[in-house]
């Protein structure tokens, strides 16, 4: 797990998106998992600066996202169908027929998700999978005691969830569609973003606490590609970040791709 923490969110942000640039410029039809919220925000504003600019080609890419709320229309300001839209999807040039996003008001769930499923494996599994962290400790939508070993299913939200999420018009969601577990760390590179001190407490239980499905990003712990991009008020908590500070340094050395320097 490579751990690097930036003084500002906007020098991270920048970092994430250089990150994901490289991925698509070595392989044009690269499948790219999309995470919604605060976090990634930074990340696609500068993919899209990237895309109008400097010519960055997203033409040839096949994305997936990691979640959906239950029970809102795709078209309602709050779901992740609009979210992503607005933010990323139509300000680059990804072909709509290859941006795939849970439906949130499907009448067969169950059918479904295992649809969700076979298309990640019909596009060859995910290359990079950008994640944000709940105040739970969460990915996606796997709320505490979720299976480590979990797939795309409908997961009733937790308390805290659901008070972060009173933004929502109207009634708040309490169920949600979410890529399990077990289909996050199938993906060949998992990159989280966190920033702020309310990402503090679950950040350090995800990096440095113990493997449990009470936190359910400490199952990055047991992938072999993780990339963590921090600023400093998330990173506040973690007992060893001086050696995180000299891994990084030395991988600027040997491996810059890594660290989203071009």
């Amino acid at each position: 797990m490579l751990i690097v923490v930036d003084e500002r969110q906007e020098r991270s942000s920048v970092r994430a998106a250089n990150i994901v640039a490289d991925l698509i410029k070595r392989k044009r039809k690269s499948v790219l998992g999309l995470a919604t919220g605060k976090s990634p925000v930074g990340a696609y504003d500068e993919l899209i600066r990237m895309h109008r600019e400097e010519g960055l080609d997203l033409s040839e890419i096949t994305t997936f996202n990691l979640d959906e709320y239950v029970g809102i229309p795709r078209e309602h300001l709050q779901s992740f169908y609009t979210q992503i839209h607005t933010n990323f999807l139509n300000q680059v040039n990804i072909k709509p027929e290859n941006a795939h996003i849970p439906d949130g008001t499907t009448a067969d769930f169950e059918r479904a998700c295992d649809d969700y499923e076979k298309a990640i494996r019909e596009a060859g599994g995910i290359d990079l999978q950008i994640l944000g962290i709940g105040r739970t400790g969460h990915i996606g939508f796997n709320e505490p005691t979720s299976s480590l070993a979990s797939r795309t299913r409908l997961k009733t939200l937790s308390d805290e969830t659901i008070e972060d999420n009173k933004k929502v018009d109207g009634d708040i969601p309490t169920v949600a569609i979410t890529m399990g577990i077990g289909t996050i760390l199938e993906a060949k590179h998992l990159m989280l973003l966190a920033y702020g001190s309310a990402k503090a407490e679950a950040v350090v239980k995800a990096i440095e606490g113990p493997l449990t499905s009470s936190v359910s990003a400490s199952a990055l712990q047991m992938h072999r590609n993780v990339t963590v991009l921090l600023d400093e008020e998330a990173a506040a908590n973690l007992s060893h970040r001086d050696y995180y500070r000299r891994v990084v340094e030395q991988t600027a050395k040997y491996s810059p791709v890594r660290l989203g320097l071009k």
